[in-house]
This record gives C-alpha cells, structure tokens and sequence, in this order.
C-alpha cells in the first residue's frame, strides 16, 4: 500500500489511548501528527493525571478529534453510599468529556457485587443509574455507549454480556442519550450480534464501534488479552460491514490490551497499528 492509499485509508481510524498507555499524552498527541492520525479516544486516568483543561487544549491544538473518553460505569453497586459515589464519578466523567470535545462516553457497567449472585437484579440497578445519569449527560451534549464485554467478565466487571442485553437497557431511553459500543473483541462469538448491530443502527444507537482480535491461548487473568489487528480469529472487515450496513459511518476505534504491545516502543506500535488497519479494516 502507498503512503497516500494508506493515509485515505486511514480518515477514519482512531487510535484509542489505552492501545498505547506508554505513551504520555504529549508523546501521544506528536505521534499522531507525524503519522497522519488525526482521531484519537482518551482514558480518563492518564488524562486527569495531566489536567483535564490541559488535555483538552493539548489534543486541540494537534488537530485531533476525540472520539470517546473511557470509560464511565460500574454502577451495579447495592450499598447506597458506593451507588452514590459512582453516580457523581460518572457525572464527573460526562464533565470530562464535554471538556475535552467529545460526544461519546463509553460504559463498562460493573460485575456482581460481593455477596450477590443475581445478573437481572444488578442489571435493573444499571438501569435505574441511566435514569439518572442520561439527562445530566444530554444536557452536556454528551451519549452514554453501553459497551457489552465478553462472558468471561461477567462476575466482576461486566453483567451486560451481549449486545442484546446492552440495547434492551439503553432502549429504555432516547437514543441521543444512551446507545451502543460495538466492539468486535466483546462480541465477535455471538451468533445472533449481527441481528443486534442491525437492531442498534435501526435505533441510531451504535455510538461507537471498536476493533482487536481474539487470540489463544488467552494469558493469565485474561484482561489483557486482546489480540494485535490481523493475529486471530476475527474477520474485521466483515464486521465492519455489518456497523456500515446499519448505517454507522464514525471513527473506528483501535483498543487493545496488550502487555507484548505496551512492552515495546510506543510509537513503533503505533505505527504498527494504523498499518494492521488499513490492512485488514480499510
């Protein structure tokens, strides 16, 4: 591929901060220019530890579009003081993102809580946060995108497993408040995820779509085990087709978590990124 087919290919590629955490933000931001990138999604750690006005000035004034910030949620809590903390971090977190210029924050709900086994019952407490949480976001230009993740974190990260849980939670609300993040590593198993992305375009309700592959033997702990674009199992570019032919036509997020990946240099990764994209998702 040509310098020039690949910088088209890459008008929609965002490269999400956690795929390359050992970069700082500064680091992050002159990659990106040097290498023709021109979205990014943010994480909200590494961008409070630099300053949130910081952040938002910085990734202005390198021409970047922020795609998401990362990540809101764990709001599966039944002690009433923790439900009430992390209502005011997720409003604290649509604060962040309407600073730094983004339209999009992505949810991970939250596992069980210790001493429950019931996935409905902290399901329903999800959705009685997002009555609280979906007006405050919409009146600060700001989407909440329920990410669904893989079965194998249901117990302590996620109880919204499949794409079809995470839409019958964010239909309850206007889709300009609450949506969908699809992401090809979460949900690249289920069988019926192509009816749901179809289902969640119909609706407008695709927020975000985010790519990284599947690739065994999964490591100890399994977090980070996202494989590099074109190492596993997953066909991106037919995933890809099914978001565009539910209508979706926004950035197409990288994010992987990786220790190989974060062990190397970060700019080598970098560009070892936007390569394995327009290769395999372009």
């Amino acid at each position: 591929m040509t310098a020039d087919a690949q910088r088209a290919a890459l008008s929609r590629f965002s490269i999400n901060q956690m795929t390359v955490r050992q970069l700082t933000l500064p680091e992050l931001t002159a990659a990106c220019a040097e290498l023709g990138i021109g979205n990014v999604g943010l994480w909200r750690e590494p961008v409070q530890e630099y300053g949130v006005e910081a952040a938002a000035k910085l990734v202005r004034d390198a021409g970047l579009n922020v795609t998401t910030l990362c990540r809101g949620g764990f709001l599966t809590a039944t002690d009433p003081d923790e439900r009430a903390r992390a209502l005011a971090d997720n409003r604290r977190a649509v604060d962040e993102a309407a600073t730094l210029g983004t339209d999009t924050l992505v949810l991970v709900s939250g596992g069980l809580p210790p001493g429950t086994k019931s996935l409905p019952a902290a399901r329903g407490r999800i959705a009685d946060a997002l009555a609280e949480l979906a007006p405050y976001a919409e009146e600060h230009g700001v989407r909440l995108a329920i990410e669904p993740l893989h079965p194998m974190f249901a117990s302590d990260r996620c109880v919204v497993s499949t794409l079809t849980q995470a839409l019958d939670l964010a239909e309850r609300f206007p889709a300009h408040q609450v949506g969908v993040t699809v992401d090809t590593y979460h949900i690249w198993w289920d069988d019926q995820a192509p009816a749901q992305i179809a289902r969640a375009g119909a609706g407008g309700r695709i927020h975000t779509f985010q790519l990284a592959d599947w690739t065994t033997p999964l490591p100890e702990g399994v977090l980070n085990g996202r494989g590099q674009i074109g190492d596993g199992a997953i066909d991106m570019r037919e995933w890809k087709s099914y978001v565009e032919s539910a209508g979706y036509t926004g950035a197409i997020e990288v994010e992987l978590f990786n220790d190989a990946l974060w062990a190397r240099d970060g700019r080598e990764v970098l560009a070892e990124t936007a390569r394995r994209f327009a290769e395999h998702a372009a």
